[in-house]
């Protein structure tokens, strides 16, 4: 009589997915968690306004879908009320020393920040984390090499840096995307790395290794899945930081001419001498910086509980 052992394949291929579904469930924690539960609910707020600011048409086989806008005007047309006119029926949030609509503006700035923030936040942990995962799986001189550009691109201050570099390539958001994430990435990196470090040596990746699974499967289907609650937790800070980043260069005069931010509303304020008088055109993009990044923090608090349990009874 014989007894059918399971294969150390079979044994991986289940511990894999049984991580897997284990990080599943740590999204759980939202659940008992009051912080974090309302930055998900303004996040999804700035989100569904990213989303339907202004109107689409989609024409698919013999079905048109149209969406209505949510900005009531044009957010680049000039002389639809007085200028400098303060809060009314017409303007809810007044209106610009060009007429222009604040309210319209308001909304249509909310796209271009989510869409910095989530684009400059997911190419900087993608670096981040495959530069720590690479570093930390390899060692030796592959870890000196990538550990001392790490170490370079901390020494680069990120203002100074993005200005030159915007300053050479164009004031586009393209270039103020890659300027952030040129900095960004490397904090991920450093963390990951030593998230790695104490992984590397653990049984799973030993057997692994016993059965002959390739360096590319080791890291990318076992080591990743243990790292990837903390790669989420910088992914959050990082959007909260791509965003702040963003703002600070359209208010010094950087950014993208052609797409409207909420940075470039503060600018826009600045430069037409209204702070003082035009409260309602300075205070709203302001606010809703505070605001997007408040959630931001509130949903990387709550993620940080996870991977620090220990901060669950303080």
């Amino acid at each position: 009589m014989s007894t059918e052992q399971p294969s150390p394949t079979d044994s991986t291929t289940t511990s894999s997915g049984e991580r897997l579904a284990s990080l599943r469930q740590r999204f759980e924690v939202f659940e008992g968690d009051r912080l974090g539960q309302i930055g998900l609910a303004i996040l999804a707020l700035f989100i569904f306004i990213g989303i339907f600011a202004r109107p689409y048409t989609i024409e698919f086989l013999d079905f048109t879908v149209s969406t209505p806008g949510l900005a009531p005007y044009d957010p680049g047309e000039r002389a639809v009320g007085d200028r400098l006119e303060s809060p009314s029926a017409a303007h809810p949030l007044g209106t610009t020393d060009m007429g222009r609509d604040v309210l319209s503006q308001l909304i249509a700035g909310t796209r271009v920040t989510l869409i910095v923030g989530s684009l400059a936040a997911f190419m900087a942990v993608f670096i981040g984390t495959n530069v720590g995962l690479i570093s930390a799986y390899f060692g030796g001189w592959v870890d000196d090499v990538l550990m001392r550009i790490t170490d370079i691109v901390y020494g680069v201050p990120f203002l100074p840096f993005a200005i030159v570099l915007v300053a050479i390539l164009g004031s586009s958001i393209v270039n103020i995307i890659v300027a952030i994430v040129l900095i960004l990435w490397r904090s991920t990196a450093r963390v990951i790395r030593a998230q790695v470090l104490s992984h590397k040596q653990r049984p799973y990746v030993e057997s692994a290794q016993a059965i002959g699974a390739g360096h590319v499967r080791i890291m990318y289907r076992h080591i990743l899945p243990n790292v990837l609650p903390l790669t989420f937790l910088y992914a959050a800070f990082a959007v909260a930081w791509a965003v702040i980043a963003e703002a600070s260069l359209s208010f010094l005069g950087f950014g993208d001419p052609n797409m409207l931010s909420w940075g470039e509303m503060i600018y826009n304020v600045y430069t037409a001498n209204a702070i003082r008088e035009a409260w309602w055109w300075v205070f709203p993009p302001g606010i809703c910086i505070m605001l997007f990044v408040m959630s931001v923090f509130f949903i990387g608090r709550t993620l940080e509980k996870e991977v620090n349990p220990e901060l669950n009874h303080q």
